[in-house]
């Protein structure tokens, strides 16, 4: 139910935009986030969007660099990146809540895109 797709190959300090597409049913009343998981490394939160937009949450790590926003009437939900480090590296997944709010842990998440892998070289 959600494709994301927008990953690639990026030196350090470029910018990527992810997007996460769902089908099949709407998205407004879903909370969303995007994770990341590194190779040998336990997948992480990185930010997070209530179902309004109203809200968001990040990490630590991506602060000041990274956006979420969304457009429910396309149902896409978004990961402005810019500024990547090599530490960006991974594929990223999106995510669809149980909740019309935000989390970040990923019990509270119940439908989850493939993956887009994206590349940051140093």
């Amino acid at each position: 139910q959600l494709q994301a797709c927008g990953g690639g190959l990026v030196q350090a300090g470029g910018s990527l935009r992810l997007s996460c597409a769902a089908s099949g049913s709407t998205l407004s009343s879903s909370g969303m986030g995007w994770f990341r998981q590194a190779p040998g490394a336990e997948r992480e939160f990185v930010a997070a969007i209530s179902w309004s937009g109203g809200s968001t949450r990040y990490t630590d790590a991506v602060k000041g660099r990274f956006t979420i926003s969304r457009d429910n009437a396309k149902n896409t939900v978004y990961l402005q990146m810019n500024s990547l480090k090599p530490e960006d590296t991974a594929v990223y997944h999106c995510a669809a809540s149980y909740l019309s709010g935000i989390s970040s842990g990923t019990p509270a998440y119940r439908y989850w895109g493939q993956g887009t892998q994206v590349t940051v070289s140093s």
